[in-house]
């Protein structure tokens, strides 16, 4: 196929874009990153192979395209605190994903990112990134209401909230709930955006 040829074609779109995604999201749920393949998402999606190569340029581009659509824009909430902030940002809904199905594609995920640095690369920047720049606005936004003790460093403290639940989930095997959302927010990081780092020691 020549680039003018693709450059000519029809792009995937509207509907039939949503529907390759949604069999890439279960494909993906039942075999894992390693074993999906443009093959068999083209299979599920009753498409050619040569109209997802159209719209995506590979496996990476396609699985990130698929969570992010299911996932929703990142929003950016302004409820006027920095508690309501962050509980609308990580609990206003999982775009249309049961919770076993969230859970299965978060895991295939992150084994993804662990052994292919093209999907994490893609990841980090289609995803990731935007992410990071919304929770950084929120943390802002909260250094202006007063919130925030000046010496917190946002590089530390906006992660940490997305690494506490992720090590529950997935290593206490716990289920993300809003209560547990909450508790980490109210005894962890709301506790150390108000009272900053500790004293260091001088002796």
């Amino acid at each position: 196929m020549t680039p003018t040829e693709t450059a000519t074609r029809p792009r995937v779109e509207g509907e039939r874009e949503l529907q390759i995604l949604e069999a890439t999201l279960e494909v993906l749920d039942e075999v894992g990153y390693d074993l999906l393949t443009m093959d068999a998402v083209a299979t599920r999606a009753k498409a050619s192979k040569a109209t997802l190569y159209r719209r995506w340029k590979g496996k990476p581009e396609l699985v990130v395209a698929a969570i992010m659509a299911h996932k929703g824009e990142t929003v950016l909430p302004d409820t006027g605190s920095l508690r309501g902030d962050l509980l609308a940002a990580y609990c206003g809904g999982n775009g249309g994903l049961d919770d076993r199905m969230a859970q299965s594609v978060l895991s295939a995920v992150v084994t993804a990112m662990g052994r292919d640095p093209e999907f994490a690369e893609v990841y980090r920047r289609d995803f990731i990134g935007p992410k990071v720049e919304a929770s950084r606005a929120i943390y802002e936004r909260a250094r202006e209401r007063g919130e925030l003790h000046p010496d917190v460093d946002l590089s530390i403290l906006a992660p940490a909230l997305a690494g506490i639940v992720l090590h529950r989930v997935f290593l206490l095997g716990e289920t993300v709930t809003p209560e547990l959302v909450g508790r980490v927010l109210d005894e962890v990081v709301l506790p150390a955006a108000l009272n900053g780092p500790c004293p260091r020691s001088t002796t």
